[in-house]
């Protein structure tokens, strides 16, 4: 499919002890065995690795080994060399230069994946986590990517698209060639088929708040008046002074953004202003950002100061606390005596309601064992489960079931069956937008963009 050959170092741009550069396509091997003094690589049997110099006109470069993988047996499905060498950035680029000089091209980002994908051996689900797998953040992230790098989500999709292409071609046969295919009772049969179908996608649409959360992190609002402790609770589970703690009240003046990682759950966490009457002009500004904050938060973290009796500004801010945003409640300095306790709130909240000590390490472990719990984050121990991640991948899959919706519709009307064929086809056409076995090159060029150089 492609007639050049593309060059790129496939490791950070960073001193480090190994380096590697890649090459691939037609000319990859010839133009590998121009610059490598060792074996002929061009004789070289297909995965094999080979000690040698890099080196040219007389002059050495670099002391490596070459890999050599040989069509279609390689990650592009082309002819691929590597060379591993040592990581010195300037080594690196002296190297990968050479190759260009000898007919080697600069790779575009992602285009060694990219290549792997129109060439046929991944689809586009995988080339997408191939992206997500490399900037995971935590362990349930890397088990999402690693999932759909196994093909679990295409495996779906692909059984799907066989189940609507079937009843697809048996309408188009039975309307062409009525004499030999009866649709007596085939309506009832094709509703109960299309339900299943609409039940399979709902367990992938259902799973996307749970995929994008463990992707893109929790929206995490700390929120409560001044000097409860919020900055402190932010640096305890940051593990670091990311906020300024200090006695006096009013300290944290903007919203502070911190992502963290909390026993593998992915937290955005926001340390709002204290939420309270202000007249000062920059501590206002701080308050209307952090009721900005609890609108956009997917969790919200409540602070209350268990050594004073529950003041007028803590009851403003429950008030003001969204009621489809899940909620924890902490009443905080519990090493203090304790004037507050859950049964003085609200009985809607008493029941989210835990003692915690800002200084503590072991409310780390209460505080996350809690988010697992509110979360779901349990279930993804199933080694089976597949999870959506990708808004592009979402979008897709919701517009299939609309069309499998109106399939339904169209029978529930007792419409002709050509409608069931152009909307069948049209889920079909969707699910493939998917895995991209119907995809156009705006598309494909826009994923394959956001990649990083080399990979």
């Amino acid at each position: 499919m492609f007639n050049d050959t593309i060059a790129a170092i496939s490791t950070g741009m960073t001193d480090a002890g190994i380096g590697i550069i890649r090459l691939s396509g037609d000319h990859a091997i010839s133009i590998g065995a121009m610059v490598f003094n060792g074996v002929d690589l061009t004789k070289a049997e297909a995965n094999t690795v080979h000690y040698g110099h890099i080196g040219y006109d007389g002059e050495i470069f670099d002391e490596v080994y070459a890999l050599v993988f040989r069509a279609p047996k390689s990650y592009t499905r082309e002819d691929v060399v590597e060379f591993d060498c040592h990581g010195g950035v300037q080594v690196l680029k002296d190297i990968l230069h050479l190759l260009y000089a000898c007919g080697a091209r600069p790779a575009e980002p992602g285009e060694f994946t990219k290549r792997a994908f129109l060439n046929g051996r991944i689809d586009l689900t995988q080339s997408e986590s191939v992206m997500d797998l490399i900037h995971s953040k935590s362990s349930f992230e890397r088990r999402i990517s690693l999932s759909q790098l196994d093909g679990k989500l295409h495996n779906k999709i692909a059984d799907l698209r066989e189940i609507i292409l079937h009843e697809a071609a048996f309408l188009e046969a039975a309307i062409d060639d009525p004499e030999h295919y009866s649709l007596k009772g085939y309506s009832r049969k094709l509703q109960q088929t299309v339900k299943e179908c609409i039940q399979v996608i709902d367990g992938l649409l259902d799973s996307y708040q749970t995929g994008s959360i463990l992707k893109n992190g929790i929206r995490t609002a700390i929120v409560g008046r001044p000097n409860v402790g919020k900055s402190s609770l932010l640096n305890l589970l940051s593990g670091k002074e990311k906020a300024i703690v200090t006695d006096v009240p009013g300290t944290t003046r903007d919203v502070i953004e911190e992502q963290i990682i909390l026993n593998d759950i992915p937290l955005l966490i926001m340390d709002t202003a204290g939420i309270h009457d202000t007249d000062d002009y920059v501590e206002k500004i701080g308050v209307e950002k952090s009721v900005a904050a609890l609108k956009s938060s997917q969790l919200i973290l409540l602070l209350l100061d268990g050594s004073n009796e529950l003041t007028e500004e803590d009851m403003d801010i429950m008030d003001s606390i969204p009621d489809n945003v899940p909620l924890l409640v902490f009443i905080s300095k519990s090493d203090l005596p304790q004037i507050l306790t859950k049964n003085d709130l609200p009985e809607k909240f008493r029941d989210s309601t835990y003692n915690i000590n800002c200084k503590d390490k072991d409310s780390v472990l209460l505080i996350s064992n809690l988010i697992y719990k509110l979360f779901s984050v349990g279930e993804l121990s199933d080694p089976d489960a597949v999870y959506l991640a990708n808004d592009r991948q979402k979008y897709d899959i919701e517009m299939s079931k609309r069309s499998l919706e109106l399939v339904l519709e169209s029978i529930k009307n007792r419409m002709s069956e050509d409608f069931y064929s152009s909307d069948l086809m049209e889920a079909y056409k969707y699910l493939g937008y998917v895995i991209g076995e119907e995809v156009e090159d705006d598309l494909v060029d826009k994923v394959f963009s956001d990649f990083c150089m080399g990979k």
